[in-house]
């Protein structure tokens, strides 16, 4: 819907709504304006995640945002997104995606926990993985961003260019290629077992 069309379809309800305080409006124009209303509604629905969004990248709180949307704590303002937001992972309702972003956040923390206490080793894999010769194009643009991670001062930062170079490694680097998939293992299982411990005590 334009904006035009917008505002066009705010009027006509507008004026349907104005025609039936003054007396009796035709049913047909009624249910039209009624369609029209939740057409309104749809959209402007739409609007609110992506203005919340953009509010939380210009740096707004959770708690300066729960005022203007009408909840009394930063909890509220957050879950009232998560709901609206569209799912990128297939979570059909609300309430769904409430808890898989959770379990999802869950997950990370679990994941960075571990990581932190096994920098130096994944540090190491990481400069081994990274330093490999005779690997072909694709793979070594792959180990030369894991590479790069290196750098950083968050070793969880070394976990997905490990994952992406992981599928690149022949079979002459097999020994390097199961240590990388010992680390995806565990860290799906540290999210998994995060995501349940979760569950267990939000009940």
């Amino acid at each position: 819907m334009t904006d035009v069309d917008l505002i066009r379809t705010m009027q006509g309800v507008q004026e349907v709504v104005l025609a039936a305080q003054s007396g009796p409006v035709s049913a047909d124009r009624i249910l039209a304006s009624l369609a029209a209303l939740r057409s309104l509604r749809e959209q402007l629905g739409a609007w609110e995640p992506e203005l919340i969004a953009a509010a939380r990248d210009g740096g707004a709180s959770w708690a300066a945002l729960a005022p203007a949307l009408g909840v009394a704590s930063r909890q509220a303002a957050e879950r009232r997104f998560l709901r609206l937001r569209p799912s990128a992972t297939g979570e059909e309702t609300g309430e769904a995606r409430v808890h898989a972003e959770r379990d999802r956040r869950a997950g990370d923390r679990a994941v960075a926990d571990w990581a932190r206490r096994n920098s130096a080793v994944l540090r190491q894999l990481a400069g081994q993985v990274s330093a490999l010769d005779g690997l072909d194009a694709v793979a070594r643009e792959s180990a030369d961003r894991l590479g790069a991670a290196l750098g950083d001062d968050d070793v969880t930062g070394l976990l997905p260019p490990m994952a992406a170079v992981r599928a690149h490694l022949a079979r002459d680097h097999a020994g390097l290629a199961d240590r990388l998939d010992a680390v995806s293992e565990h860290t799906e299982r540290l999210r998994r077992g995060a995501a349940g411990q979760r569950r267990e005590r939000g009940r």
